[in-house]
Formats: C-alpha cells, sequence, structure tokens
C-alpha cells in the first residue's frame, strides 16, 4: 500500500462530520480577522471527548489527553516568545488528540507542505483583485503576519480525510 496511518478509520470518520466544519470556520476567522475564536478551540476538544470515548480504545483516548497537554505546552512556549498567536497553540492543542503518535513524521510533512501552499496562495490572492469578494479581512493588509488558522485547519482535515481511507 502506498500510504498507511496508524489513526483508527472509524474514529476519523465518525469526526470530520464535525470537525470540517470547525476547521473552515478556523480557516475563514483567521484570514477575516487574524483570530481563532476559543468557542472554535473548545468544540474540538468537546468532539474529541464524546467520538474518542465512543470509538477509540480506552489507552489510546487517554493518550489523546497527554498529546493536548504536550502540545498545549509547547505551543504557549512558543507564543511567549513571540513565534505563534495564542490561538494557533490553542488550536494545534486541541488537534493533537485527533493525530495518532506514529503518524506525528507525517503529519509535520503535511503540515510544511500545507503552510508552503497556504502561503504562497494567500500572498498571491492579496495582490489581485480577488480580494474585492473579502474587502475587509485583516489578513489582506496585515502582510507581517499570516493566518496559520488556514495551514492548521487544512492539515487537521486533510489528514483525517486521508485517515479515513488510509487508516488502520
Amino acid at each position: 500500500m502506498l500510504l498507511e496511518l496508524s489513526n483508527p478509520a472509524s474514529f476519523a470518520l465518525w469526526s470530520l462530520p464535525f470537525l470540517l466544519p470547525i476547521c473552515f470556520l478556523v480557516a475563514w476567522s483567521d484570514m477575516r480577522a487574524m483570530r481563532i475564536p476559543n468557542w472554535c478551540v473548545l468544540a474540538m476538544f468537546g468532539v474529541y471527548v464524546v467520538i474518542g470515548i465512543l470509538t477509540l480504545p480506552f489507552s489510546v483516548y487517554l493518550w489523546g489527553f497527554f498529546g493536548l497537554l504536550v502540545v498545549l505546552v509547547i505551543g504557549f512556549l512558543m507564543n511567549a516568545v513571540g513565534m505563534i498567536g495564542a490561538g494557533d497553540a490553542k488550536f494545534a492543542a486541541a488537534a493533537a488528540p485527533f493525530i495518532h503518535s506514529s503518524d506525528f513524521r507525517f503529519v509535520l510533512a503535511l503540515f510544511a507542505a500545507n503552510i508552503l501552499a497556504a502561503f504562497l496562495t494567500h500572498r498571491l490572492t492579496a495582490k489581485t483583485k480577488m480580494t474585492k469578494l473579502a474587502p475587509k479581512w485583516d489578513s489582506w493588509e496585515r502582510t507581517w503576519e499570516f493566518p496559520m488558522g488556514l495551514s492548521l485547519g487544512g492539515t487537521l482535515a486533510i489528514y483525517l480525510i486521508l485517515s479515513v481511507h488510509f487508516g488502520v
């Protein structure tokens, strides 16, 4: 098989209907206002609490909370030194339980590719008349910042879709 992921396909399938709209809203909100709403992060956590307990083995479910805490601490440290925004750190922490630890390297590569594609697309679009479709979006004007929610949400969505097809 070309791609094998360790994330359980049933967990990804049950999570997707709830997480895809959240990922879309995170990307949209971050491009519009350069802000990831806390309620999106809390909703993601709620999805994990409910869907995880119903579809994952209990030990895997518990490890998801450990992953959330580790990513939250790293994210807050990165935020403290100005590397990322607080919303990005919170989103990454809430996304961590949905990513199987064995797939970490794959997700990092997927995230890197997603950042590159999103950054180039966003910056090129900002120089066109397409911005008139969303004329007051902060991300068009604040060129010293990048709406990382676009990449974070996209990466989680793509990973879960791939997990449905290539997961265990």
